[in-house]
């Protein structure tokens, strides 16, 4: 196994959820950790929980591309060296069907989970590529696999993640970089409240009855994933709480 001390660490969307839950686990490892998020107050709490110096935060909005490089060429020189980076920014806005969404919802999902990720996974990895190691995680989702009513460009989003994670397989091959999927599926966070747009009730009825996984499961599989050998790449993880399952091909009936 991989001491997580020896790792730099790179969390995007680390204001809450998954990315503030895997920033903790590894930072609680001894990894250093590098977070960022939109939310300045987010992210300056979190670094005061985490303290020492062994961790580095900033505001960053993945969706701009030319802040994202930046960020990256600014980082300090002993964060400079990232060994994994976790692409976890991203979000569902909407749950309605495709003919009455909200344009505008489906054009902040494609610039934050797909074009976002492109542009931070783009800045790093030619440092990865140079140093001839690292590992980048991406959060993809069950959505980029099952189809489900009111998914649509989210769950297209997320199949995006999915063939361009196996993609930068293909291109990293005879490099010691890794690349993983990370395909959750009902897990409680504020997803729910995002999807849609504050309405509290609605997000708890998302999990009412059901036991969902938790950004502490969705970490713990990050890290897991992130420390296993060097030599060992888990290339897709799916995961669901285990009342949950895909379900039979819907048929419409006449009469």
């Amino acid at each position: 196994m991989l001491d997580a001390k020896t790792l730099t660490v790179f969390v995007t969307g680390a204001t809450a959820g998954f990315g503030a839950a895997t920033a903790r686990r590894f930072a609680q490892a001894g990894a250093k950790v590098v977070i960022s998020g939109r939310r300045a107050d987010r992210i300056e709490a979190l670094k005061a929980e985490l303290g020492g110096d062994r961790v580095h935060g900033f505001t960053l909005d993945v969706r701009d591309g030319k802040a994202v490089q930046a960020a990256i060429d600014a980082l300090p020189a002993e964060f400079a060296e990232i060994d994994v980076l976790v692409n976890n920014a991203g979000l569902a806005l909407g749950l309605g069907p495709a003919q009455t969404a909200d344009l505008a919802d489906w054009e902040t999902m494609i610039d934050t989970n797909i074009k976002g990720l492109v542009y931070v996974t783009r800045a790093i990895l030619p440092g990865m590529i140079q140093r001839d190691r690292g590992h980048i995680i991406n959060l993809g989702s069950m959505a980029g696999t099952y189809p489900y009513p009111g998914g649509n460009v989210y769950g297209a989003t997320k199949a995006f993640v999915k063939q361009f994670s196996l993609n930068l397989r293909a291109d990293v091959h005879g490099y010691h970089v890794r690349v993983t999927n990370i395909e959750p599926g009902m897990a409680e966070s504020e997803f729910s409240e995002v999807r849609f747009k504050g309405d509290k009730s609605k997000a708890k009825d998302v999990y009412k009855g059901v036991q969902p996984m938790t950004p502490e499961d969705i970490a713990e599989t990050i890290f897991f994933a992130a420390t296993l050998p060097a030599h060992v790449n888990l290339n897709r993880i799916e995961m669901m709480p285990v009342m949950q399952a895909f379900g039979p091909l819907a048929v419409k009936r006449e009469g």
